[in-house]
């Protein structure tokens, strides 16, 4: 006869919940996940400490100096206006990644309690505040920022950018608090709250909330990078910031009618975006399975 403490594994059953590593530890064994946090500390670092790294100015103009190649005095030679094309990346980073972390803060905010308030509420609020989100959702946000930049002279601001990728990214996580908050009031733990006299507030902050986090912090890993990407785009179009503005968008930008003669201009902030959106997906997979407990996808053997 089998002992009793070998039965779960025999049967397949999942492994006891004190014996299972933590989120911290299962994301820490996740290699894809560890390379992408490693090169977003180098690139968020390089960034930060732009000053310490290049004594290059990213606005300084010098037009006998336009079209530099690669070289000593310019890492990666110069734009069509003569500024530092190095020193310009390195400060785009704080750009983009100001702009993908702030517009991810403000949507998740709002998506969260959003959805969380709908599941928990039910029956008509809950109705009335999806057909809510279904008109976000459908609103052709495009227009309303020709709006905003006409009268802002037409370039937008940080700040700008920041709130208009934030209120309107907020709908699609909404509907997933709201489905995780409708299955997870249901439970007995939420029942027993309720029948010892806990609040409605109570019950939604204290016992709902933190167990529909999950999928939350998995949006918000991957929405940093989906906002990079948005922001950089709407610089390239020229609806975004202003070209002086040194950020990735608008190398880009700058770049596009030097394809051939200049192919650096376009290849540096193109590869660049690319690598920290990559990494950022990166660490949205590796917190994706490290959420899961049944999930074994990328981890390296533990213990």
């Amino acid at each position: 006869m089998a002992k009793l403490a070998e039965i779960p594994e025999a049967l397949g059953t999942e492994e006891p919940r004190e014996h299972r590593p933590s989120v911290l530890v299962r994301l820490f064994h996740h290699r894809m996940a560890l390379i992408g946090a490693v090169v977003l500390f180098i690139m968020v670092s390089a960034s930060v400490f732009a000053p310490l790294i290049t004594r290059q100015s990213p606005t300084q103009t010098n037009l006998f100096q336009t079209l530099l190649p690669p070289g000593p005095g310019h890492l990666l030679g110069t734009d069509q206006l003569g500024r530092d094309v190095f020193s310009r990346l390195l400060y785009g980073g704080r750009i983009s990644f100001l702009v993908g972390a702030g517009a991810t803060a403000i949507s998740v905010t709002l998506g969260t309690f959003y959805g969380a308030l709908s599941g928990f509420l039910g029956g008509i609020p809950d109705r009335l505040m999806m057909r809510f989100v279904d008109l976000v959702l459908s609103f052709p946000a495009i227009f309303l920022l020709l709006v905003i930049l006409n009268l802002m002279g037409g370039q937008a601001s940080v700040v700008v950018m920041i709130l208009y990728l934030g209120l309107f990214g907020w709908g699609g996580l909404a509907r997933i608090v709201r489905a995780q908050v409708l299955s997870i009031k249901k439970l007995e733990f939420v029942e027993a709250a309720r029948a010892v006299g806990a609040g409605p507030l109570r019950q939604l902050i204290v016992h709902v909330l933190p167990g529909a986090m999950a999928p939350v912090w998995v949006a918000a890993a991957f929405g940093v990078g989906g906002n990079m990407l948005a922001e950089a785009s709407l610089d390239f179009l020229g609806f975004g910031l202003s070209p002086s503005i040194p950020s990735w968008g608008n190398m880009l930008n700058a770049a596009q009618n030097y394809i051939v003669t200049n192919p650096t201009m376009i290849l540096v902030p193109g590869l660049t975006i690319t690598i920290a959106v990559v990494a950022i997906n990166f660490v949205g997979d590796g917190l994706r399975d490290a959420l899961d407990p049944r999930s074994t996808a990328g981890m390296q053997r533990i213990g």
